[in-house]
């Protein structure tokens, strides 16, 4: 054990020294351009518009943060931002009756039959990112309503008010007009999803919805009114709440809902069987932590990439950071080498809790391993053959996968030229790591506190059958071989391990920071940067959305064909002319981009004050609302 000490401080000393031998150069943080929102009853933020109204609009009528964040994401489903109701849900609740923060897992399943042999035998090396058969099982509705029926206060009708004046006409935003007329020719394979979203036509071509007309949603309407029946038969028959809202859970996976989801699935070529939605359910979770210099920070485990942070605040912990300098070259190194580190070993054992093999998440938290990790550190240049290390010995167990482990060798793909959203030209992966997801945070003057990252049924979406339910593209982040990743290989009944990753910290106890961010694989990286410049650099929350992050492709691409590519490094366009220089001696291919903070949400709690701070990025259609 003296030996693994004595890793830490020659990490402190080395990194020290390298510093020391530099004239720091950092970046100056700027001005945000959004200000910060400001609350002390309430804070309803999303990631568009209409969605966090609808969680003003659920605080108006009484419901706690639960109630409001609930309404924000069926609000969002139906608007289909990154989200459809088929897709999957991820949150963490601060419960202030217990004063314990608890995980909602309601990622879908991969359904009865899918194996990577039946993707081969049909010329597959994996499963598609579009279509009936990159679908896993909805999770979106079960876990709305569990997190309403156990956290909630409001009843189910209340709650879905405002998504079901939505399904009956909205007025559609320009950008997701766009964005179906651009995927036209996908969605027409699909009779339903033509149906649902190229309703007009131009020339004798069915076209979506123009920007600002209502877009009419009939059969999700009906879908929603279901539940909403199932509700109210339930309360009229003597049924407390929670047993009403789980009438509606019943009617949605074991009823006429889903019977009308498989039909359409099968009709279209997927996997589905009602047994599928019977036997899928959501698991409220311990979730994972890590102390920072004092702060506790909760992330979801290993079935989403969310340890990924607390693995890299680990290694970064025992470095004086904010001497480096913001966004100093020698800070920029070792934060991009601390996330790959951590995301090789995500790469390896990540995948579901719930089928073997079990994963080693004891020992990939432990901060002695986190340290003989930094150890491994190259403080001069960029390692492109970053490795998964082995945290068995760290909980005292013995690596059943050793063989695997040192056969594993990074999937490493030649230099691509890289384009931002919406460029032409774009690449799948560059998509997968950038865009999708959206993020929801709530708080509330009684202390609760909730962080959301829901995803799946993206455009060009696949709606199931009548129900106006759009499946989740999740499939395709399962591993095709124990080779890639022992604990993520496709099966029927299992999770995908996802990049989805809300994140909640607490401070002397209390709530402290809720905060997420759109995107994939970029998602941690945008995250544990947010949370430093918040605690070392100083930053106020709505300055840390909008500051200048890098991001790192050197990890696993979660969608497409999974590879990596080492040295890329996006940073922003106005990082000064030196620290570019020192990074491409160091290694780095760098992309300059003009907004490099992602999409970030987030709630601060300020105790001091009894008050709120709240912020929506100005990098997307991010919105907030506070009271």
């Amino acid at each position: 054990m003296a030996r693994q000490h004595r890793f830490s401080k020659v990490v402190v000393i080395a990194f020290a020294a390298c510093v020391a031998a530099q004239s720091v150069v950092a970046q100056e943080p700027r001005s945000a351009n959004k200000p910060v929102l400001h609350g002390n009853h309430w804070m309803a933020i999303a990631g568009k518009p209409l969605a966090a109204t609808a969680g003003a609009l659920i605080f108006d009528r009484g419901g706690n943060a639960v109630d409001a964040a609930c309404a924000m994401l069926a609000a969002s489903a139906t608007m289909w931002d990154s989200l459809a109701w088929g897709g999957e849900t991820q949150a963490l609740i601060y419960d202030p009756r217990n004063r314990k923060v608890v995980a909602i897992n309601a990622l879908g399943a991969a359904p009865s039959g899918a194996t990577p042999e039946l993707f081969r035998s049909i010329g597959q090396l994996r499963p598609p990112g579009l279509g009936p058969l990159a679908a896993v099982t909805p999770g979106t509705p079960g876990g709305l309503l569990h997190m309403l029926a156990d956290y909630g206060n409001l009843s189910l009708e209340e709650v879905l008010a405002p998504a079901l004046d939505m399904a009956a006409g909205y007025p559609i935003e320009q950008s997701q007009s766009q964005t179906i007329d651009e995927n036209q020719q996908v969605l027409m394979q699909w009779q339903d999803s033509a149906r649902v979203f190229l309703p007009n036509s131009n020339g004798g071509l069915p076209t979506g919805p123009a920007p600002g007309e209502l877009f009419r949603q009939p059969d999700l309407h009906a879908t929603l009114t279901k539940l909403i029946d199932a509700e109210r038969e339930a309360l009229a028959a003597g049924s407390s709440r929670r047993e009403a809202i789980m009438a509606a859970y019943d009617r949605f996976y074991r009823g006429d809902i889903a019977e009308e989801i498989v039909r359409g699935v099968r009709a279209a070529g997927g996997l589905f069987t009602t047994e599928d939605l019977a036997n899928w359910q959501v698991h409220i979770e311990e979730p994972v932590s890590t102390q920072y210099k004092g702060i506790e920070v909760y992330k979801l485990t290993h079935w989403v990439q969310g340890p990924v942070m607390l693995q890299t605040l680990n290694m970064l912990e025992p470095l004086n950071l904010a001497s480096m300098g913001y966004n100093s070259a020698p800070y920029m190194h070792v934060l991009y080498q601390a996330m790959n580190l951590a995301y090789a070993d995500r790469d390896f054992y990540y995948g579901d809790p719930y089928f073997p093999p079990e994963e080693p998440i004891q020992g990939l938290l432990t901060k002695q391993y986190a340290q003989d990790r930094a150890a491994l550190i190259n403080w001069d240049r960029n390692d492109p053959t970053i490795r998964p290390g082995d945290p068995y010995p760290y909980q005292n167990d013995t690596n059943p996968f050793e063989d695997l482990l040192d056969q594993w060798e990074p999937r490493i793909q030649g230099r691509r030229q890289a384009s931002l959203p919406g460029e032409n030209g774009n690449l799948s992966e560059d998509q997968g790591f950038l865009a999708g997801t959206t993020s929801i945070q709530a708080a509330d003057a009684d202390g609760w506190l909730i962080s959301i990252t829901p995803s799946g049924g993206w455009m060009p979406g696949f709606v199931a059958g009548e129900t106006g339910i759009g499946l989740s593209q999740r499939m395709q982040s399962f591993d095709m071989s124990a080779a890639d990743n022992p604990y993520n290989v496709l099966q029927p009944g299992q999770r995908p391990r996802a990049t989805l990753s809300p994140s909640l910290a607490l401070k002397d106890g209390e709530p402290y920071l809720a905060f997420s961010v759109q995107g994939g694989d970029s998602q941690d990286q945008n995250l544990v940067q947010f949370f430093l410049n918040v605690v070392e650099f100083g930053m106020d929350v709505q300055q840390a959305s909008e500051a200048a992050n890098i991001n790192s492709y050197q990890m696993h691409s979660s969608f497409g064909a999974k590879r990596t590519e080492p040295g890329r490094l996006v940073i922003r366009a106005d990082t000064p002319l030196r620290v570019q220089r020192e990074l491409a001696e160091m290694g780095y291919a760098l992309e300059l981009w003009e907004k490099t903070s992602g999409p970030i949400t987030a709630i601060h709690v300020d105790a001091e004050n009894g008050s709120f701070w709240g912020a929506a990025s100005d990098y997307g259609d991010d919105y907030g609302i506070g009271w």
